[in-house]
């Protein structure tokens, strides 16, 4: 659990077309294995719909058969060198300080979390992996020689609003599926939803981005094209999400200015409810005078 100091706010960030132009695997991985990255996705595509499976833990299963039917050695440390070359947004490197700092300034306690349907291992290698209080995102299990062998956790559109939970209660293992169930009261909890933003780009985060949005905190569609955008507006007119806005993190960008905004405001709705917290307690201490 967590020491507050000062209130936590959390930022939640989908990966892939999110924070990233591409999925992540393009980035070397798909090419490694020796094919193509619009065949590979079709024959997983196909591969899902032909068993009626799901397409994370196909991508998860064809990353490992491909390779092994070429004779190509997979390694955990592998999939991190592949995520040294995943390609950011301009000014995701440097938007993590950004916000931390104006957080600073709120007197909020900034913490920034992925959930994503991509590779941890590949996040990891990420140079902003650094940033993150917690990486959700699918992983394998290994071999004593560090191959991997099997899915150890597949996150998919629907598994991945578990993971806000997780994030509420401060619950930081995702073997852990007790203490996610369990009652807690909500003033007892880390981070209320009413301190998160959440930041996804498309269909497979509406999920969160609803849930965030329906229980009192903030849900971002970000887009980096054309095709993007017009799935931003069609979710802004849903009302799935509070915003939209361009995949730019540099500072004073639509995005940026959105985010310190928020943060306004959930600083004001603390000193709020503190308000009247003290009012209560005032009039409660002169009823037993």
């Amino acid at each position: 659990m967590y020491e507050q100091s000062r209130p936590l706010v959390a930022l939640i960030y989908d990966f892939d077309g999110t924070l990233s132009p591409a999925n992540m695997q393009e980035f070397g991985l798909i090419q490694t294995i020796g094919d193509n990255i619009d065949h590979f996705w079709q024959e997983n595509r196909t591969l899902a719909l032909r068993n009626d499976a799901d397409d994370v833990l196909c991508y998860l299963y064809r990353i490992l058969t491909t390779a092994q039917n070429k004779g190509i050695r997979l390694t955990r440390e592998m999939f991190r060198q592949f995520g040294t070359k995943i390609e950011l947004y301009e000014g995701v490197c440097e938007w993590f300080a950004l916000i931390n700092s104006y957080g600073e300034s709120l007197n909020l306690d900034i913490r920034h979390y992925i959930i994503s349907s991509g590779l941890k291992e590949m996040i990891e290698g990420s140079p902003i992996a650094g940033e993150f209080e917690n990486i959700y995102a699918c992983s394998y299990l290994y071999n004593d020689d560090g191959t991997p062998c099997w899915p150890a956790v597949a996150v998919d559109y629907t598994t991945k609003t578990q993971f806000i939970f997780k994030i509420n209660k401060g619950i930081r293992e995702v073997s852990d599926n007790k203490k996610v169930n369990q009652f807690v009261p909500d003033e007892q909890r880390p981070i209320p939803f009413s301190h998160m933003i959440y930041f996804g780009d498309g269909e497979t985060d509406v999920p969160c981005m609803r849930m965030v949005k329906e229980r009192g905190g903030h849900s971002i569609a970000v887009y980096g094209n054309e095709l993007k955008k017009a799935t931003s507006a069609h979710l802004l007119h849903d009302n799935r999400v509070n915003f939209a806005c361009p995949a730019d993190y540099r500072k004073n960008s639509e995005i940026h200015s959105l985010v310190c905004t928020i943060l306004k405001r959930i600083r004001a709705d603390i000193d709020f409810d503190n308000l009247k917290t003290l009012h209560h307690s005032r009039l409660n201490d002169h009823t037993t005078d």
